[in-house]
């Protein structure tokens, strides 16, 4: 275990005083299981969320504020790195410790939420795997303070789910390669300061012809894409980068030619396991959300979490949300152990991201009209889950994912 960013953020466990609210204990005997550097790095989390996220979260999602300040007390407290290895400035946890971080943050602001996964699993995770030692001190050690951020560049306007259809171009020159296209729906688009983007160096070879290529930002011939209005998690900044005869030095491929569609596919993988935490944090919170509202509505004499027919909603999101967070936790497992772990990982993007939007729509309901404004959080827990089901492969991408896995452990 490295010291450095976990002794402090496990410090911080052990001495936080910070007031919890009433419902802060829920989980308890799911997290009693875990080891005790796990169980300090949860109750850590959950105190800085509840401290400095939860409190401002509207007001991000109202105004569209991207969370800078909170971003780089997490940067401080290592969570913007969790798995990268001390050595390189990260915290040297695993990826258990990271989906039980993600889903305290996202509980306490999903946009936050997606800007820590975003920046640990799609930029800093690649880099970690398939960079050289000159790349990972460039394009990693700079970001793991939450002072600058990473994104990653895989989507495009006309590709959504087929990875392997990329239209930007990566042209050979004397010293490198010329970047030509579009990629589009890229979270922190416009507050990183680097990204993984993916490019087509080989037609003919089809999702065999794909590379890697990290590129700074700004650099010339990159420009931003105005920001999209979006649902939810408006917190974040999402755009497009486009990329005209945008220069990149050889030095700055990730891995090898040829392997940008295999990069993105375990990064995906990865990543999913990130998107389900964040998924789960959203959950978590509609379900806190309903039951304290429940608690305290009075009808017919007693408050309303005494009828049955809201104690069968709160029962059915509370099943819901630990199933999602089992299955998220084994997949971290796996890939902390070394094992497959794609259709696991999928299983639980899918689980907890539709566990998120069950909850978020069942705490409405138990809220009844006041579910539907903006002075509870109920209706925000509801617009930021609905992406959760799209982005890192949709819902229907998952089950895919899902199916053909279980074929070939039947040998189909």
């Amino acid at each position: 275990m490295s010291v450095g960013k976990t002794r402090k953020l496990l410090d911080v466990a052990r001495f936080s005083r910070s007031p919890l609210c009433h419902f802060q204990h829920r989980s308890v005997y799911t997290h009693s299981q875990l080891p005790e550097t796990h169980k300090m790095l949860y109750k850590s989390v959950r105190d800085f969320s509840e401290a400095e996220l939860k409190p401002l979260a509207s007001k991000f999602d109202r105004e569209h504020l991207y969370p800078g300040d909170q971003i780089k007390k997490m940067g401080e407290l290592g969570l913007m790195a969790v798995e990268v290895p001390e050595d390189l400035g990260g915290t040297g946890l695993d990826y258990l410790a990271y989906a039980i971080a993600t889903e305290e943050i996202s509980r306490g602001c999903a946009s936050a939420g997606v800007i820590m996964s975003v920046n640990n699993s799609l930029y800093l995770g690649p880099i970690l795997k398939f960079g050289t030692q000159k790349q990972k001190e460039k394009f990693i050690t700079p970001f793991t303070t939450g002072q600058r951020v990473g994104c990653f560049a895989l989507s495009e306007p006309g590709n959504g789910s087929d990875a392997g259809a990329a239209s930007t171009t990566a042209r050979k020159q004397d010293k490198g390669y010329i970047l030509n296209g579009t990629k589009a729906w890229i979270t922190n688009g416009y507050e990183s300061e680097a990204t993984v983007v993916f490019a087509t160096t080989d037609k003919n070879k089809k999702h065999r012809g794909i590379s890697a290529f990290l590129v700074s930002k700004p650099t010339k011939g990159l420009e931003l894409g105005k920001k999209e209005d979006k649902l939810g998690i408006r917190g974040s900044s999402t755009c497009s980068l486009i990329f005209e005869d945008c220069s990149v030095p050889e030095e700055n491929v990730l891995g090898e030619l040829g392997m940008g569609f295999k990069i993105a596919m375990m990064t995906l993988d990865a990543g999913r396991i990130g998107i389900a935490s964040q998924a789960l944090g959203i959950a978590q919170a509609s379900l806190d959300c309903a039951v304290d509202y429940a608690s305290k509505r009075i009808a017919f004499g007693s408050p309303i979490l005494k009828l049955q027919a809201i104690q069968a909603k709160i029962a059915d999101m509370a099943l819901k949300v630990e199933s999602a967070r089992l299955l998220t936790w084994r997949a971290a497992h796996l890939k902390d152990t070394k094992q497959p772990f794609t259709k696991e990982a999928a299983m639980a993007k899918l689980a907890a991201s539709e566990a998120a939007t069950f909850c978020s729509h069942q705490a409405i309901q138990v809220l009844g009209g006041m579910g539907y404004v903006s002075d509870m959080p109920a209706e925000r827990h509801y617009r930021d889950a609905r992406i959760t089901e799209i982005y890192e492969g949709t819902s229907e991408i998952q089950r895919l994912v899902i199916a053909s896995n279980i074929a070939k452990e039947y040998g189909l």
